[in-house]
């Protein structure tokens, strides 16, 4: 072969590789902007919500490659607070309490959803597990049942959580306030186990599913128990709210409580704005109900779901349209 053919020959070879990089570096703007970002709203990191979001986001990741979602669920201020940016554009969906489910949607019960009006743009996914309202009390408190609360000082949780507004509904229905209590702490879940066992507060409260991480950090790292939530008021709330039940904590999960406590609760719920594209949403119920079985296994909380039940339990907002198209898909619509 001669000089030149060979060097004609090496210099088309360049010219190829480089328009094969140059082809490759243009696609892949392509391709990254043809990836959808959804983002869930959870809760603090010790409880429940946190792993709802993450358990949903690493099922929803294992598909990208796929269906070219991709699922982020950070720590949150909890239910008020993923409703409300969710309502502000700032979340895709989030996690919430049946109750504020239904409050958002009356625009009722919290400041905020009184200022902004009936959220009529809400949309359920899914239920998810059950939430006791959760009472941990240190030993040495004195505090034996809820009434026991006035004069102690007392986590009310921060603003904008489901716990936070479900104390307040009680503390209205009670006529207490604030001052009702020694001290009223407004600590974030994952704060108050710590301060319990530092002896800065008496009593902590979680609307939370069980087994929780902040309940068994409590209990384990001093003297504390689960007290009873029980009287005419709860039988009020439970009667005049359909997401609202009797519960039950079983005895043996954390120490220090042998015995079953009683208590009410409410159901965790997806959400998402009607705005949310219904493709995304179709993906992230798809991954959930699709791998079901693994889902249940990612916390003991979520041991006894049923499907069936999930897409009805405890959900005032209408259904989103994403989430009707994997129903109906199913033959469970």
């Amino acid at each position: 072969m001669s000089l030149k053919l060979k060097s004609l020959k090496t210099k088309l070879a360049a010219t190829a590789l480089f328009s094969a990089v140059g082809m490759a570096a243009s696609l892949t703007p392509v391709t990254a902007s043809a990836q959808t970002f959804v983002n869930i709203g959870t809760g603090g990191q010790t409880g429940v919500y946190y792993v709802v979001g993450q358990s949903i986001c690493r099922l929803v990741n294992r598909g990208t490659s796929d269906h070219g979602v991709k699922c982020t669920a950070p720590s949150t201020g909890g239910s008020v607070v993923n409703i409300n940016a969710i309502r502000q554009g700032q979340q895709d969906m989030g996690v919430a309490q049946s109750d504020w489910q239904y409050y958002a949607m009356k625009g009722e019960k919290h400041e905020s959803f009184i200022k902004q009006g009936s959220y009529k743009k809400l949309r359920a996914l899914f239920s998810i597990h059950g939430e006791p309202f959760t009472v941990v009390a240190r030993a040495d408190s004195g505090v034996k049942h809820f009434d026991d609360l006035v004069g102690k000082r007392v986590n009310l949780q921060n603003p904008g959580s489901g716990t936070r507004g479900t104390m307040e509904l009680i503390m209205d229905e009670k006529g207490w306030t604030k001052d009702t209590f020694k001290l009223a702490a407004e600590l974030k879940a994952s704060e108050q186990a710590q301060a319990l066992c530092d002896n800065k507060i008496d009593v902590m409260l979680y609307n939370v599913g069980h087994p929780s991480g902040a309940i068994k950090e409590a209990t384990t790292s001093c003297d504390a128990k689960v007290i009873p939530v029980t009287g005419p008021v709860i039988d009020k709330l439970i009667n005049n709210n359909s997401f609202y039940a009797e519960a039950s904590i079983k005895g043996g999960m954390y120490k220090g409580t042998d015995n079953d406590v009683k208590t009410f609760g409410n159901t965790a719920t997806m959400v998402a704005s009607a705005d949310v594209d219904a493709d995304s949403v179709y993906q992230v119920v798809k991954a959930v109900f699709d791998n079901f079985e693994r889902f249940k296994r990612l916390h003991p909380a979520f041991a006894n779901l049923d499907p069936k039940t999930m897409i009805s339990d405890g959900l005032s907002a209408p259904l989103h349209e994403g989430a009707i198209r994997y129903y109906k898909e199913r033959g469970w619509m």
